[in-house]
């Protein structure tokens, strides 16, 4: 039996403009029909009141990372001083506080108006690197939490070998490794896609995966074509291990090994040279960045424009999720450039949006997703314009004060397939999320 919904949108973001009074009709998931110039709800139709956009992408996600927030920015270090911490979060995690922790944190997504996540997943096996009896136990139980969570996922199932070019995992690691990239490609063909879940692959980083094991993980995508995402250039100290141990920089080296293209997405790229960001644009190899993770890590700020400018589609994504909010990623991924160049306007409000959606759920393989029109996934969310933040512009400039006004606080809608999964601020899957991620943390704490 065919499930239809209509919805009317007070304004709604087609893209160009804020367009008001537009109905959405949907029917399996997918929008059937957009009608405009609708000046009231239909009999039958289901008003959105605010400002209605397509469902926002989470291109770059580590659930478990949720369990550092509040905890991690006490006191002061580096990334590697937070990654000790990350470590003894890590080393607690089994197959059930994972997907409850999962569970909690995709369902803060989807308040946040997230319709889509990519998880880039590398704790695999037990404590030690034994496997489990299903040896992706931790990957159902992040692909079950975002079903319950009521939110798409595409798991990124990462590769990760060594500790360091050249070095053995070290004892924190070893759940994380399969041995080689043979093992961790049949591991990761035993994962099968769901109405809701897509697979990918990843490489978490040139000195995770041994340079001539590259390829074997590229090509297991690419047979697949299944995105492809990398942790690249995020640190200093990974470019000079990189060039001592190869004579290159991390993109030169993904680039000889054929790891860059349009179905890979370098996540971070903050440290690059002129050259890696020529490669990486005429490969059409995508950008994710991570603006409130990179600020909280001090990890600095990546040419974002300079990519783009080359031809790198760009996304965003929340990664240690410091906060979740992507209304924020975007508007810091405008503001950060501000800051370093002292000039204004590098971005539309529209191309952010963009990147926060359409492009965003192109990283993540749903193509289908990331705009209001026929055909399209019945994926969006709504933002309240008559908040402390949003109350005040002309509805008109509505894309502008969803990105440079509005936060996670401010979705009041967020519909996926064609069903509400947020309603007026609520979740209609998970009904205290708050205290499923207080539950999930604590937990893991001991």
């Amino acid at each position: 039996m065919q499930v239809t919904r209509t919805y009317w949108l007070e304004h709604a973001w087609l893209g160009t403009h804020v367009e008001p009074g537009v109905v959405l009709e949907t029917a399996e998931g997918r929008i059937t029909a957009v009608r405009t110039e609708v000046t009231a709800p239909p009999p039958g139709a289901e008003p959105l009141r605010g400002l209605t956009l397509p469902g926002l992408a989470n291109a770059h996600s580590h659930a478990f990372h949720r369990a550092l927030r509040g905890t991690a920015q006490v006191g002061s270090g580096t990334f590697w001083t937070w990654r000790e911490v990350m470590y003894s979060v890590a080393d607690r995690l089994t197959p059930d506080t994972y997907h409850a922790l999962a569970r909690a944190v995709y369902a803060e997504m989807a308040l946040a108006g997230i319709t889509s996540v990519g998880e880039f997943h590398y704790v695999h096996h037990a404590p030690g690197g034994t496997p489990y009896a299903d040896p992706n136990a931790m990957g159902e139980a992040l692909v079950a939490a975002a079903a319950e969570a009521g939110i798409r996922i595409t798991l990124l199932d990462a590769a990760y070998l060594s500790s360091g070019f050249g070095q053995p995992p070290n004892r924190h690691q070893l759940r994380f490794s399969d041995g080689d990239a043979d093992a961790w490609a049949a591991r990761c063909s035993l994962l099968k896609e769901r109405d809701h879940a897509r697979i990918g692959a990843a490489i978490h980083s040139v000195r995770a995966v041994p340079a001539g094991q590259l390829e074997t993980v590229a090509r297991w995508a690419e047979e697949r074509r299944a995105p492809l995402h990398v942790h690249l250039s995020e640190q200093t100290a990974e470019n000079d291990a990189c060039r001592e141990a190869h004579g290159c920089t991390p993109t030169q080296l993904l680039a000889l090994h054929g790891v860059l293209g349009p179905r890979t997405t370098g996540v971070h790229n903050t440290h690059l040279t002129a050259e890696d960001i020529s490669l990486i644009g005429a490969s059409s190899t995508g950008t994710c960045m991570c603006p409130t993770t990179e600020r909280d890590l001090a990890d600095g700020i990546g040419p974002a424009v300079a990519l783009q400018n080359e031809g790198s589609p760009l996304s965003l994504g929340s990664d240690s999720h410091a906060v979740i909010d992507l209304l924020e990623e975007a508007r810091a991924m405008e503001l950060n450039e501000r800051l370093r160049t002292r000039t204004r306007g590098h971005w539309t409000a529209a191309a952010l949006l963009r990147a926060a959606s359409a492009d965003g759920h192109a990283a993540l393989g749903w193509d289908e997703a990331g705009s209001l029109e026929p055909g399209a996934l019945a994926d969006f969310t709504t933002i309240a314009l008559d908040s402390v933040r949003t109350a005040g512009p002309l509805p008109r400039l509505g894309a502008e004060t969803a990105v440079f006004a509005a936060s996670a606080a401010d979705v009041s809608h967020t519909v996926v397939a064609g069903r509400h999964v947020v309603r007026d601020g609520a979740h209609t899957l998970v009904p205290d999320v708050p205290r499923a991620l207080a539950e999930a943390v604590a937990a893991l704490r001991g």
